[in-house]
């Protein structure tokens, strides 16, 4: 696997930033939905406040944070290009909120009309994004760089799961916005292939890429990057399978898939958390307290789902919360804080022939000791959304209001570095006049 990354293959600025800065304001979002809804919004993974803040987390947040991130780091990772990254990231973008919106809106209002609505914008957003990826994996197959075979595979089989996953999705909301007989049974497996397969796999397979580059670890064990994806994608498509022929013991063989699904990702988790402790820096920054966070929470949900499976009661609430909280965004919320500023020094000196002082360093672009606050912030929330999952009376309250803060304080130190960015571009033009 390699560790060099070839950063003249990016993509213009706007096209993976408009969806980073778009992750912060639906967790704000989430997090007001919180603050309004109360306790109900948790009390169940039924109720209509719990599937508009499932919604606004996983597609609001998670897959803007993940396309966002896929059309930057695939083609300076692998050299491949999604086509017609420009206008591709314009529409996903546009579509994807949009629908985002409707959806949360019509799991509030029970309006079938947006269901429908959310229906058709969130098929034209993720399908655009689909065919651009795929379409550019074909075309560009034979300009992947050495090294990077492992990263495309998992890629693919991310990208594999999202399209099972829209497609479900479409069949569960048309169910929703007309009288269609589709069984309700499906939404576990659509929530199965959307955070495990989709979420989950695409996180590995980027992680098998930052966590050696900008963590300064070694690299991951071969048989971890060559079996862990496929082996997870094969559990996915026999519960599937299961899901499908409904056997006598389905439920039991339900619990065998998943328990050997979350092992897999335990194995993930157990093994990058080595790999972040054993690191060359024996200090960690920042961003390597989101990871071991991540890895930590990724780790509880075996446990945590054990314990449901042996009669502790109705844990999925929390296993919710610790794989789309804090597993995934927390491991967004780290990457942002490398992806952000070194793409926006980047972009500001790509150009230059000469040195210029004015260039701003990386390091300076949103410095380690502001990122390290909202972290905090951020640990307080993952802690009490957890808390809230068991109970909701007690401790929602103090989640949504802690999560706001989180969010907030994250999307201010993005900005702040973007006015930076700004700010340095016209020094910058006005040092090269002086030279000319």
């Amino acid at each position: 696997m390699q560790r060099a990354l070839s950063f003249q293959q990016s993509p213009a600025p706007g096209v993976p930033l408009r969806f980073l800065f778009t992750a912060p304001v639906f967790v704000l979002l989430a997090a007001l939905l919180l603050l309004w809804s109360g306790p109900a919004a948790l009390a169940s993974r039924w109720t209509g406040q719990a599937l508009a803040l499932t919604h606004l987390l996983t597609l609001g947040v998670l897959a803007n944070a993940m396309a966002g991130a896929l059309m930057q780091i695939l083609p300076v990772a692998t050299g491949i290009r999604v086509l017609a990254p420009r206008a591709t990231s314009i529409v996903v973008h546009a579509f994807l909120n949009l629908g985002v919106l409707a959806l949360a809106t019509a799991f509030l209002s029970v309006q079938p009309w947006l269901f429908a609505m959310a229906l058709l914008m969130l098929c034209i957003a993720l399908g655009c994004f689909l065919a651009s990826c795929v379409g550019g994996l074909w075309k560009h197959r034979k300009q992947a760089t050495k090294g990077s075979t492992e990263i495309l595979a998992t890629v693919r089989l991310a990208l594999a799961a999202l399209l099972v996953t829209t497609l479900m999705g479409a069949l569960l909301a048309a169910s929703f916005a007309w009288p269609l007989p589709f069984s309700r049974l499906y939404t576990n497996a659509h929530g199965a292939w959307g955070l495990l397969g989709w979420v989950g796999l695409l996180v590995v397979g980027i992680a098998y890429q930052v966590i050696p580059i900008f963590q300064v670890t070694e690299i991951y064990p071969k048989p971890v990057t060559r079996w862990l994806a496929p082996a997870i994608f094969a559990l996915l498509v026999a519960y599937m399978a299961n899901t499908i022929a409904l056997p006598a013991m389905r439920l039991e063989i339900d619990v065998i898939i998943a328990t050997a699904i979350l092992a897999a990702y335990t194995i993930f988790a157990v093994v990058t958390f080595h790999l972040l402790w054993t690191r060359k820096r024996p200090k960690a920054d920042t961003t390597t307290l989101f990871w071991r966070t991540a890895m930590l929470s990724l780790a509880a949900c075996g446990p945590v789902w054990l314990a449901q499976t042996a009669g502790a009661g109705d844990l999925s609430v929390a296993l919710g919360m610790l794989f789309i909280v804090g597993f995934g965004w927390s491991a967004v919320n780290g990457m942002l804080y490398k992806i952000i500023p070194f793409l926006l020094w980047y972009h500001a000196q790509k150009d230059l022939t000469v040195a210029l002082r004015v260039v701003p360093k990386v390091k300076d672009i949103i410095p380690d000791e502001i990122a390290a606050r909202q972290y905090w912030a951020h640990l307080a929330a993952v802690v009490l959304l957890v808390s809230a999952s068991l109970w909701p009376a007690p401790f929602t309250q103090a989640a949504g209001l802690a999560l706001a803060v989180s969010a907030a304080w994250l999307l201010i130190n993005m900005v702040n570095a973007l006015r930076l960015y700004r700010r340095a571009r016209k020094q910058i033009a006005l040092a090269l006049a002086e030279l000319a």
